[in-house]
């Protein structure tokens, strides 16, 4: 269902591009992702779409565009992030604890105009183009705040953040309006999803409202889940730091102390299947047992900086891997972390997982995520039929060495290309 969501979409937001003529790319190495790298390759694109992906002596022609000495390979896919705080880089110093890191950030949006807001949307943006990003699954806190954006320059989901720790939301009333808001702007690229914040700030009748809605409209959902030891103490015990801080906001604590976050939302079923699951950083064992019968059901994203950022303990990778969960990889927010920066990000996730291999981590913001929101083989890959999404970066190695280099970047990625178009550049 959210893959029907997702590619009705899609193709209402890839109109201007229905009516473009075939477009012939050629690099000195293409990178499909799915295949081998391909020497002297091409891509030739129509609508919006790549429609022939191989040698180029397959596809000559007098009109190509020849990128040079380039790797062309699919642009990277941000599965978790929160553009309304791109304003606040370095705001918030390593914070004691989780929930003291929450009230410094309530305490700096209180400071925030709309406007502040807007800019910081912008300049999120621009930083994921520079960093070869051309599609992100953003929490957007204030919806309200869309009927004044132009037209994203990335295809990007909008996940509407949901939490009722203080009063009710309506869902369905959010959902339509979402679907409103999307029907008079089809030339945006991609769609919106439901973001039940974390089960701490979302009862599990609002999680179960979330889960009725994007069933029946195929929407994708995403929640932050198992994310801190405060949460996971919150829930197994009814105490700590956590505890204490919502207790006054008058949050009913009558569904802690009796099972692990993870557990408690599995066991009530309000996760729908295809549910992306951000963090996930504290599994029991008995969680490893529920996840592992239903590791077809779900994603996970880690979010490598910002996980460094809290100090952490190491991310459960090598058991995610075993059970066959399908990973992911996001930045979080820039008040959580230093940059939006997808190569920065793989490169932090083989420092603390030498176990982790380039194309696997190269396959964590690309086909992974692209699977995650139910398009595997749209996005995320260069193949027939897939989104015109690619980036190109500079190499003159051998063909074996690609991937390497390609999570090597340190550079900012001077070509890009969404949905057939190529960006300016900045």
């Amino acid at each position: 269902m959210r893959s029907q969501w997702a590619t009705f979409g899609l193709c209402m937001r890839g109109i201007p591009a229905l009516f473009s003529p075939v477009r012939t790319l050629r690099a000195r190495l293409v990178l499909p992702i799915s295949r081998s790298p391909i020497e002297d390759g091409a891509v030739q694109i129509e609508g919006g779409r790549i429609v022939k992906v191989g040698p180029w002596k397959e596809m000559r022609c007098d009109d190509a565009e020849d990128l040079g000495e380039q790797i062309l390979l699919p642009g990277l896919i941000n599965a978790h992030c929160h553009l309304d705080y791109s304003g606040m880089r370095n705001a918030i110093l390593k914070p004691s604890s989780f929930s003291h890191w929450v009230r410094r950030l309530n305490e700096l949006k209180r400071t925030v105009s709309d406007d502040d807001y807007l800019e910081a949307i912008a300049f999120g943006f621009s930083e994921l183009k520079k960093w070869g990003t051309t599609s992100v699954y953003n929490i957007e806190s204030f919806p309200e705040l869309m009927v004044r954006l132009p037209s994203p320059p990335l295809r990007t989901w909008w996940f509407y953040e949901l939490l009722d720790i203080r009063s009710r939301v309506h869902t369905e009333d959010v959902v339509a309006g979402a679907l409103a808001f999307f029907e008079s702007r089809p030339l945006w690229l991609g769609g919106f999803g439901l973001s039940p914040h974390a089960p701490y700030t979302t009862s599990l009748g609002l999680y179960e409202l979330s889960r009725i809605c994007c069933e029946r409209y195929a929407m994708p959902l995403m929640t932050h889940l198992a994310e801190t030891s405060e949460e996971y103490e919150m829930f197994t015990s009814a105490s700590g730091v956590l505890y204490d801080f919502l207790k006054p906001l008058g949050r009913d604590m009558s569904d802690t102390g009796a099972a692990t976050p993870i557990r408690h939302l599995l066991d009530a079923g309000v996760l729908p299947v295809g549910s992306i699951l951000t963090h996930m950083n504290f599994v029991s064992e008995d969680d490893w047992d529920l996840l592992a019968r239903r590791h077809a059901d779900f994603s996970v994203v880690h979010c490598p900086m910002c996980h460094e950022y809290f100090d952490r303990d190491v991310f459960p990778l090598e058991r995610f891997r075993e059970i066959g969960m399908n990973l992911c990889i996001g930045t979080d927010s820039l008040a959580s972390n230093k940059a939006l920066n997808l190569f920065e990000e793989m490169r932090t996730l083989m420092e603390k997982h030498p176990s982790v291999r380039p194309a696997e981590a190269l396959s964590m913001v690309t086909a992974n995520p692209a699977a995650a929101i139910g398009l595997p083989g749209q996005l995320g890959e260069l193949r027939e039929g897939a989104f015109a999404d690619l980036i190109a970066l500079p190499f003159a190695g051998e063909s074996g060495k690609a991937v390497q280099a390609v999570v090597e970047n340190c550079a900012p990625v001077a070509w890009s290309m969404v949905n057939g178009g190529v960006q300016p550049s900045d």
